[in-house]
């Protein structure tokens, strides 16, 4: 949902509650239906928005704190990952041709990991501020050449909920037990040290708060990029489909940079990571879908566009009760 309404779109707002209010239904009938449609209409700056044409965009990248143990997969699982979309055969390449949402994976670090965030900062400062342009140019890119009215974003990169975890954890002011889970299917033993691994990420760079800085010491190359991209995609008014924990911890570095960059967010769905629910509860944030996953790569994105397209249309072609000739419901 929106953060807040400006007075520029006060009036559009009470244009779209108007619309809503007149559908045939009762009111609140279609409750968070209603209130996706409203939140696509306020950022395409339109009463009759469109969700008919989605894209999405995976950034991939490497992390150098797989070194320290805390991920059930090797890291050259994510340039065998690059791969399998590049072949079509991942999750998110299923679901996006299922739901006809264009795709492109961009290679953001992949065999040139980020340092072991455990040790050293992830990357330096400009580094950082480098992603965050290259992210917000392929964004631009992605959305002109498709001319896309949504704007969905995944990931690919082993290591990257240690990552994600780390800085949610900074940005929120939480405590790490709070923001680390299984990432790959980790338990026991395994998951403890993954705990560690970020409480002393946190303790070595304690200084790091703000939120580019936080991204330098903690983050990796594809969540800068996705930060990056966010920011780009609300300043075109192209609705964006937050996917899941680590593109959830992007836009928290975006948010911690503009807190109006959250008037331009949907939230695809809510993962099995315990961080994901602390972020969502900060954010004010309710997604769409609550299916127990927690696989990345955009999928969840992939998978919530056709409610968005169903949400969008049902605000410009569902009649009213005077359009539909049908009685409203007798006064109290």
């Amino acid at each position: 949902m929106p953060a807040r309404i400006d007075d520029d779109d006060a009036d559009l707002a009470g244009a779209v509650d108007r619309a809503l209010a007149a559908k045939t239904m009762p009111a609140g009938a279609l409750a968070g239906l209603a209130d996706l449609a409203r939140t696509i209409a306020l950022v395409q700056g339109t009463p009759r928005p469109q969700v008919e044409r989605c894209a999405l965009l995976v950034f991939a990248g490497d992390h150098g704190v797989v070194a320290e143990g805390v991920s059930a997969y090797p890291a050259e699982v994510t340039a065998q990952m690059l791969g399998n979309f590049a072949a079509g055969g991942a999750a998110v390449n299923v679901f996006c041709r299922a739901n006809g949402v264009a795709l492109a994976v961009v290679d953001a670090g992949v065999g040139r990991p980020t340092g072991n965030l455990a040790r050293e900062p992830a990357m330096s400062r400009a580094q950082a501020l480098a992603h965050l342009a290259e992210g917000a140019q392929a964004a631009h890119e992605h959305i002109a050449r498709h001319r896309a009215q949504a704007l969905g974003l995944g990931e690919m990169g082993i290591g990257n909920t240690t990552s994600a975890a780390a800085l949610t954890a900074r940005l929120l002011a939480l405590p790490a037990a709070d923001c680390v889970g299984p990432g790959t299917g980790i338990d026991g033993e395994r998951l403890s040290r993954k705990r560690v691994v970020v409480e002393a990420a946190l303790a070595l760079h304690a200084r790091a708060t703000d939120p580019v800085d936080a991204l330098a010491a903690l983050g990796g190359h594809e969540i800068a990029r996705l930060a990056g991209a966010i920011e780009a995609a609300v300043r075109e008014r192209c609705v964006v489909v937050i996917d899941g924990y680590v593109v959830t911890a992007a836009l928290l570095v975006a948010w911690r940079r503009d807190p109006s960059v959250l008037r331009g967010c949907v939230f695809a769905h809510r993962s099995a990571e315990p961080g994901h629910g602390r972020a969502l509860a900060a954010l004010g944030a309710r997604p769409l879908l609550d299916l127990g996953m927690r696989l990345g790569e955009g999928s969840g994105a992939a998978l919530a566009m056709p409610l968005l397209r169903a949400a969008a249309r049902m605000l410009t072609e569902m009649a009213s009760f005077e359009q539909a000739g049908v009685s409203r419901r007798d006064p109290p």
